[in-house]
């Protein structure tokens, strides 16, 4: 039965997935791969989180949850997700290489800036860094990331300098397609939260909008919200840093959370259709 809820979903999922149908379209996906993708994302979700308290959950529930068939659900249920674990890792430890640079005293130099750094040696080098903030990961490894992505050059001498505050690849489509499915997966998490959660529990959810913009404003926009969204986020990256116990070891507490904050800019011709 539909009701004014489903229609507004419905007609928000329309919006949601035009950009997306257009990326898909410009990079030769067509309709019945994305239609796979979605039954096997429909099983999976509906398998892990939609599951009845106290009874294991069946494939002709979830038939029933999906509109898919039962036979549908036993195939999917056996065929392997697309898997890019360790891409997203190296995206990963990329991006915390950046974030310790520009935060930590150690690899700055004398005016606080992250300072150009030899690639081997004691601290303050890049092998220094990765040791720290990467993990396992050869330095090897992730200079080459860093390199092809262009976040770093390498100077005359051998060191090398930071070109990017924060992992934003500026290069190689590949890594920016690991942000879609980071950055909107969280996004859209944070919305479903917020339709569920009570108003003194919902997350953060804020965006500022104008339609009728002269074009000749837009650089100055894009400067100011590219100099005050760096200051923010640099600002929770040391907070957070602090409070991160495989950055700071000593923090105590209980569980494990991700937390994150994003911020973006859009801009586009206006359209009637459009409107928000």
């Amino acid at each position: 039965m539909e009701t004014p809820l489903h229609n507004a979903l419905l007609s928000a999922i329309g919006r949601l997935l035009r950009p997306l149908v257009r990326l898909l379209l410009r990079h030769g996906i067509p309709f019945g791969v994305m239609a796979d993708v979605m039954r096997q994302v429909y099983v999976d979700v509906a398998f892990e989180e939609f599951d009845l308290p106290r009874r294991k959950q069946t494939a002709s529930r979830v038939a029933i949850l999906t509109g898919l068939s039962r036979k549908d659900v036993a195939r999917l249920r056996q065929t392997p997700p697309q898997d890019d674990r360790e891409g997203q890792q190296q995206y990963n430890r990329a991006a915390r290489v950046i974030s310790a640079w520009v935060r930590e005293p150690a690899f700055h130099d004398a005016s606080g800036q992250p300072a150009v750094l030899p690639v081997e040696g004691d601290v303050p080098s890049l092998s220094g860094l990765v040791r720290q903030y990467s993990g396992d990961m050869p330095v090897r490894a992730i200079l080459d990331e860093l390199l092809r992505v262009r976040a770093v050059e390498q100077l005359a001498d051998g060191r090398i300098r930071l070109l990017a505050r924060f992992y934003v690849p500026t290069a190689g489509e590949v890594e920016k397609v690991r942000i879609l499915g980071t950055d909107v997966a969280d996004l859209i998490a944070a919305i479903d939260w917020n339709l569920r959660a009570p108003p003194a529990e919902a997350y953060v959810q804020r965006k500022v909008q104008y339609d009728n913009l002269p074009a000749e404003a837009l650089p100055e926009l894009h400067a100011l919200t590219r100099e005050h969204a760096q200051a923010l986020l640099e600002q929770l990256d040391h907070w957070m840093a602090a409070r991160d116990r495989d950055v700071t070891p000593t923090v105590q507490g209980t569980g494990r959370t991700r937390a994150m904050v994003g911020i973006y800019y859009f801009a586009e011709d206006f359209r009637e259709d459009n409107q928000v």
